[in-house]
C-alpha cells in the first residue's frame, strides 16, 4: 500500500507555480513609483522597509495557500460560507473595488510602457490592455499550466531586466547589503519619509493576491491528509521562492534609483520621468531595459488581476460561470473604465497610483483579518491550523499592516 502511494506521488515541480502567478502583484507598476521615489530621495536608507514588506507578504501568502489546501475553499468562498449574506455582500463589494483600484496602477503601467516604447497615445494604450484577456483564453486551451509558465516568463523578464539595470548602475554593494537588513531612523525623520515607507508597506499585501493564491493551490490538492501536508510543504517552498524574487526586483528598483538618481541629486516621482532620465545618465540600453521590464510587469500583473476578479465573482456569488470569456472581458472593461476616464481628463499617472493605494488601504483589513481568523480555527483547518507562534506572528503582521494603512489613509485625507 505504501509502495503504491509512492509510485503515484507527484514530482515536486508539479506543486510549483501558484505563488509565481501571484508574485507579479508584488512587482506591479504600483510598487515602482514608491520604490523609485524612495531610492531617489533617500538613497538606500529605506531598503530595509522593502525587506520587511516582503517578509510580511510571504507570511500572508502562505496563510492564503494554507486556507485553500486545508478547506478546499478559496478566500472568497470561505467568506461566503462563514459570514451572513449581508456581510458577504459587503465584503464582495469591497473586494471588487480593490480589484478596480489595483488595475488602475496596472493599466497605467502598461499604457506608459507602450507610450514610451512605441509612442502610442495613453488612451489607446489603455484600451490595448484588453488583449491580455485574449492571451489567457488562448493559453488555457492548452491547460492552465501554460498560463503559469507565461507569467513565469514575464517574471523572469523583469528579473533579468533589473540584473542589467544594476549592472549599468554600479551600486555600492556594501551599503546595499547593510541597508537591506539593518533598520535605521530615516523613516522617522520627516513626514515625507514616513509617508513613502507606509506607501511601500501599504502596497505589500494586495487583496487580489490572497484571493487568487487561495484558489490556485486547489489545483494541486487531493482530499487526504497526507496529500494536503505534501502540497502545503511545497506551497511554502513555492511562496518563499517566488516572493524572494519579487523582493529582489523591488529592492533592485530602489537600489537603481539610489545609485543613479540620488547620487546625481535628482528626485524622481514619475515612472516616465525615470525612463527619460535614464537615457542621458546610463544610455539608451538602460532606458529601453527599464521600459521593457515595465511592460512585462504591467501585462503580467493585469492578467493575474483579471483572474483574481473571476475568483472573487464566482466565490462570493456561488456561481460557476459558463461563459468565462464574457466574464473576464466584462471584469476587464469594468476595471478599465476609471483608468480611461483619468487619461481623458489628463490626470497624472502618479496621482492614479496614490489613489489606488488609498483605496486598497481601505479594503485591506477586510481581507487580512478574516484570513488570519480562518487559518487559526482548528475546526475549519484541522491539522493545518496555525500553531501559537505562527498565529502570534500573523496577528502582529496584521496589526502592522492595518495600522500603517490607516495612517496612510489619514495622511492622504489630511493632505500631509
Amino acid at each position: 500500500m505504501k509502495a503504491a502511494r509512492v509510485r503515484f506521488q507527484r514530482p515536486f515541480w508539479f506543486y510549483l507555480g501558484p505563488a509565481f502567478l501571484v508574485s507579479v502583484g508584488y512587482m506591479d507598476p504600483g510598487n515602482w513609483a514608491t520604490s523609485l521615489e524612495a531610492g531617489s530621495r533617500y538613497g538606500y536608507a529605506l531598503l530595509w522597509i522593502v525587506t520587511l514588506s516582503s517578509a510580511i507578504a510571504v507570511l500572508m501568502q502562505v496563510l492564503a495557500a494554507k486556507l485553500g489546501i486545508a478547506t478546499g475553499m478559496d478566500l472568497a468562498q470561505a467568506m461566503r460560507a462563514r459570514y451572513s449574506p449581508l456581510v458577504a455582500r459587503f465584503l464582495f463589494v469591497t473586494a471588487f473595488l480593490a480589484m478596480m483600484a489595483t488595475d488602475l496602477a496596472e493599466f497605467m503601467g502598461v499604457a506608459l510602457a507602450l507610450n514610451l516604447l512605441f509612442g502610442i497615445p495613453l488612451t489607446w494604450a489603455v484600451v490595448l490592455t484588453v488583449l491580455d484577456v485574449l492571451l489567457i483564453l488562448w493559453l488555457e486551451r492548452f491547460g492552465f499550466r501554460w498560463v503559469e509558465m507565461v507569467i513565469l516568463a514575464f517574471v523572469a523578464t523583469i528579473g533579468m531586466a533589473y540584473v542589467l539595470e544594476i549592472f549599468f548602475a554600479h551600486p555600492a554593494l556594501g551599503a546595499v547589503a547593510w541597508n537591506a537588513f539593518v533598520p535605521n531612523g530615516t523613516v522617522f525623520e520627516s513626514t515625507t519619509a514616513l509617508f513613502i515607507a507606509m506607501g511601500i508597506l501599504g502596497a505589500t499585501v494586495m487583496p487580489h493576491n490572497l484571493y487568487l493564491h487561495s484558489a490556485q493551490v486547489k489545483t494541486r490538492t487531493r482530499n487526504n491528509p497526507e496529500s494536503k501536508r505534501r502540497v502545503f510543504f511545497w506551497s511554502v517552498v513555492d511562496t518563499v521562492t517566488a516572493l524572494s524574487a519579487a523582493w529582489l526586483v523591488n529592492g533592485a528598483i530602489l537600489v537603481m534609483a539610489a545609485a543613479v538618481f540620488h547620487q546625481n541629486g535628482l528626485l524622481v516621482t514619475e515612472i516616465d520621468q525615470a525612463y527619460l532620465t535614464l537615457k542621458p545618465l546610463l544610455g539608451q540600453a538602460a532606458a529601453l531595459t527599464f521600459a521593457i521590464a515595465l511592460l512585462a510587469s504591467g501585462i503580467s500583473s493585469s492578467t493575474t488581476g483579471t483572474l483574481a476578479g473571476q475568483v472573487v465573482f464566482e466565490g462570493f456569488l456561488n456561481v460557476r460561470v459558463r461563459n468565462v470569456a464574457a466574464l473576464r472581458l466584462f471584469v476587464r472593461l469594468l476595471t478599465m473604465a476609471p483608468a480611461l476616464v483619468a487619461v481623458w481628463f489628463s490626470v497624472r499617472p502618479v496621482t492614479l497610483l496614490v489613489l489606488s493605494q488609498v483605496i486598497l488601504s481601505m479594503q485591506l483589513p477586510f481581507s487580512v483579518i478574516p484570513l488570519v481568523l480562518f487559518t487559526s480555527d482548528r475546526r475549519l483547518m484541522g491539522g493545518l491550523a496555525n500553531p501559537p507562534l505562527l498565529r502570534a506572528l500573523a496577528w502582529i503582521s496584521t496589526g502592522v499592516i492595518v495600522l500603517l494603512n490607516l495612517l496612510l489613509l489619514a495622511f492622504a485625507a489630511l493632505g500631509v
